[in-house]
């Protein structure tokens, strides 16, 4: 549902970085490689180690899925977020789309929106509060590395204070990444 532009506190877009995202998991990218290593017979360069699935809680094991997500409309309002206490939970985009990650400290902190652009994935710790996944393109496809087992591993919850993500500048968030 939508509200009136004025009606939510709006939430500012910040580029995605590992240092702005530590708290919350993981930014999948091979610039996050503190290596490389040649495989296949040196045809193939392999950035290790970007993040770590966490699925064991409770009996679980890793999950590997893909999903088309349809894009979302400006202004979207930020009205709920999940999280996982069982396991992590990875995106990883499968085409050079850009797309928005919310997260939150807890359902009563103000969330934070970054803009991830082409090459980058997240990797939400166990137990990070997020936003369901915002596609800003159509045909926005993903690898979703996650937890499959017993146990409720999503909780959601509807937010007290509500937030609108307005508008989106992409091209200025994209500076600011790079500065």
């Amino acid at each position: 549902m939508k509200s009136p532009a004025s009606a939510l506190p709006a939430l500012a877009i910040e580029p995605l970085s590992q240092a702005a995202f530590a708290r919350f998991g993981d930014v999948i990218e091979a610039a996050a490689a503190s290596a490389t290593v040649a495989i296949n017979d040196a045809t193939a360069v392999r950035y290790p180690a970007l993040a770590t699935v966490d699925c064991q809680a409770e009996g679980g094991t890793a999950m590997i899925s893909r999903c088309r997500a349809a894009a979302r409309a400006l202004p979207f309002d930020i009205r709920l977020l999940e999280r996982h206490p069982l396991g992590s939970q990875a995106f990883i985009p499968l085409r050079p789309l850009a797309y928005l990650v919310v997260v939150a400290k807890d359902p009563g902190s103000p969330p934070r929106a970054f803009l991830a652009t082409a090459g980058q994935g997240v990797n939400f710790h166990r137990g990070s509060w997020h936003h369901p996944l915002l596609a800003l393109e159509p045909a926005s496809e993903f690898l979703i590395i996650d937890r499959v087992g017993p146990g409720d591993n999503c909780e959601t919850v509807a937010l007290d204070q509500c937030y609108q993500i307005a508008r989106l500048d992409v091209a200025s968030v994209r500076r600011s990444r790079r500065q």
